[in-house]
């Protein structure tokens, strides 16, 4: 297959050799910086590692590839953080990935991050275009990152060994730009006005609007690419102007309008001329808490928000679940659902869109019940629409609902559309990724308008929900192939949460206890060797084919302990498994005799530390993420029952 080389590529090549003199056959090691430059580094970007840290945490949870690092580096090429795994950062270590490693194309030649900081833009460095032969394994795509004063002064980089980029990461890899550098400005200007705005009001509150912020005189102080290229100015016009003579307002009277709109965009004109635009003006961030109410969509979009504490949830609260909800909120036991559920429930008070992603059947509908549950909407309605399951001609109808005879086979009085039924609570949306692109378009306008027209009428009726959405599959990557609308997308993540599957909770056995509470076997005795088999099944189905089968197998069981027997759907098949319900003594799994003996020695290791994970983990000198691979390799159930 013919490689084409960029433009960038060949004139950092160019360089390399008549600038720096680097010979690309020549091993050459990255240098690292001195012991004490590194800290000093630091000390001056702090701001910048503190907002990149937890975008650069979504977009490496976002790839989903084990064998790539997001990396974050100075102007002079010097990587600062980094977010990768543990077997990736011991391949790349020996290359100099790590931190306080120089970057430079000076020091190794033509690759992302030196190349994208003489640039000064996109790049992307597949494996043949690095200029050191070392490097050829790698495929590097970068882009830099600007302060509130327009200099560039970081860059963001993925560092994989694919053979091929993937098509969305310099999107995402930009959105993620973006959404530093509007931190940047929301940490440095707390105390200014910020005034949000575009010319298209639904890009208002994303990642496409531009963004000023402004001092109590109305001095801009600061914006967004966004503004500079909205208004075609750059910074040094636009810093010190009065927003009076940019916009034919000004900031109390715009303050004053957002207020009385709720904080939904108003319109307004640019300043000597006929341009309309949409703008917001808010409270500085250290007053807006005694100010006027938030607005109900994220002032600033973000995938992922850091953990925070457990919430506690009232009891009878978790009681209102439905019954055919599946598993009850309370029997959140893994860490990170339970952090995931506390960050919602802090995001959805503001009215903040939440997007979920997760493998099919891994319980999304029951953790947006528990949202809901744990919101202050727990008194309005929860409606639920899988948008996969409903052909096309019937999604619009289930949404938006219809006047009587509005088409063939329509009810006789008309029917309320699910978003009229969420008013006052909670309307999901699972699978959003499967809604048609016209769909897509209406739903999008009954976001920004808060109104539903039904079908066959032209009376629209004002709604008020909580928007909650997932999908097993990509947005990102469905809007870079143009099957899902951009804007749409920016308006349903305005946090987004990635569930874990249920082979990697940590709390499998509390769900199967649940599980067999909710068939009426509370007290159900499971012989070792079937809680084994249970613990450390793949489960490809997730909590819908654990729930499945754990049904079937109490019907199997007749009131005899749960054994081998009563679980033919997982390969074991009734002929082979023992007839006595008595409970046999627990085998170890066929495993190769190498692994065998290594299994047999953690096991007793465990066994002498009462499987207490922690300190197993620091008796061998590891990560307990590194001992949990390790037994879900040697097929040691992680959740002990013994």
């Amino acid at each position: 297959m013919l490689h084409i080389t960029s433009d960038a590529v060949a004139h950092s090549w160019a360089r390399c050799i008549k600038e720096h003199g680097l010979d690309p056959s020549e091993p050459r090691r990255p240098a690292l910086v001195g012991s004490t430059d590194l800290p000093t580094r630091l000390r001056r970007m702090a701001a910048v590692i503190d907002c990149a840290r937890y975008e650069m945490t979504t977009l490496y949870q976002q790839l989903g590839d084990p064998e790539l690092a997001v990396v974050l580096t100075d102007t002079d090429g010097v990587i600062l953080h980094m977010v990768t795994s543990q077997e990736f950062e011991r391949l790349a270590q020996p290359l100099g990935l790590e931190v306080g490693a120089i970057w430079s194309e000076a020091e190794v030649g033509t690759n992302g991050m030196g190349t994208c900081v003489v640039e000064a833009g996109p790049v992307v460095v597949q494996q043949a275009d690095h200029f050191l032969s070392q490097y050829t394994g790698l495929t590097c795509s970068a882009v830099p990152i600007y302060d509130p004063a327009g200099q560039m002064t970081a860059v963001l980089d993925v560092s994989s060994r694919s053979v091929q980029p993937q098509k969305h990461l310099l999107l995402l890899l930009g959105m993620t730009a973006r959404m530093i550098e509007n931190r940047l400005i929301d940490m440095r200007f707390r105390d200014a006005h910020p005034i949000h705005f575009h010319s298209r009001p639904e890009f208002v509150y994303t990642l496409h609007e531009g963004k000023l912020v402004v001092d109590d005189a109305g001095r801009i102080l600061a914006a967004n690419r966004s503004a500079l290229m909205q208004l075609e100015m750059s910074h040094g016009e636009l810093r010190g102007t009065k927003l009076e003579q940019i916009f034919q307002t000004t900031l109390d009277d715009m303050l004053e309008r957002s207020h009385r709109a709720a904080f939904h965009p108003i319109v307004t004109y640019r300043a000597n001329a006929a341009n309309r635009f949409f703008a917001v003006a808010r409270l500085p961030a250290g007053e807006e808490s005694g100010g006027p109410p938030k607005v109900a969509v994220p002032a600033r979009p973000r995938l992922m928000a850091p953990p925070a504490p457990a919430p506690v949830v009232p009891a009878a609260r978790m009681n209102r679940l439905s019954p055919g909800a599946g598993l009850p909120a309370a029997t959140f036991g893994d860490p990170r659902l339970v952090a995931h559920l506390a960050t919602a429930r802090r995001v959805i008070a503001g009215g903040t869109p939440l997007l979920l992603r997760a493998e099919t059947g891994a319980g999304k509908e029951v953790f947006a019940r528990a949202v809901h549950v744990a919101g202050n909407r727990a008194d309005g309605p929860f409606v639920a629409i899988n948008c996969a399951s409903l052909p096309e001609t019937l999604i619009e109808a289930e949404l938006f609902g219809y006047r009587a005879g509005a088409f063939t086979g329509a009810e006789k009085g008309g029917r309320r559309g699910k978003i009229v039924q969420s008013d006052g609570g909670t309307l999901f949306l699972d699978e959003i990724g499967d809604m048609p692109l016209p769909l897509q378009a209406r739903l999008l306008r009954v976001l920004d308008e808060r109104m539903v027209t039904p079908l066959g009428t032209d009376e629209t009726r004002p709604v008020d929900f909580q928007l909650i959405s997932a999908s097993h599959r990509n947005l990102a990557e469905m809007v870079a192939e143009g099957t899902f609308r951009e804007d749409l997308f920016y308006r349903l993540a305005g946090i987004e949460l990635h569930l874990p599957p249920l082979r990697e909770r940590t709390d499998r056995a509390d769900i199967i206890r649940n599980l067999l509470v909710a068939e009426g076997r509370p007290d159900a005795a499971v012989t070792p060797a079937a809680w084994d088999l249970l613990l450390r099944h793949p489960w490809p189905g997730n909590l819908r084919q654990l729930h499945h089968v754990l049904r079937s197998a109490v019907a199997l069981s007749a009131g005899a302990p749960l054994g081998l027997e009563h679980f033919p759907s997982l390969g074991v098949p009734a002929a082979q498994a023992p007839s006595s319900p008595a409970a046999p003594a627990p085998q170890a799994p066929v495993l190769p005799p190498h692994l065998a003996t290594e299994r047999q020695s953690l096991v007793n290791l465990l066994e002498a530390q009462r499987w207490n994970v922690s300190h197993v983990a620091k008796s061998l000198g590891v990560s307990r993420n590194t001992l949990y691979r390790r037994m879900h390799k040697l097929l040691i159930p992680v959740t002990h029952s013994g």
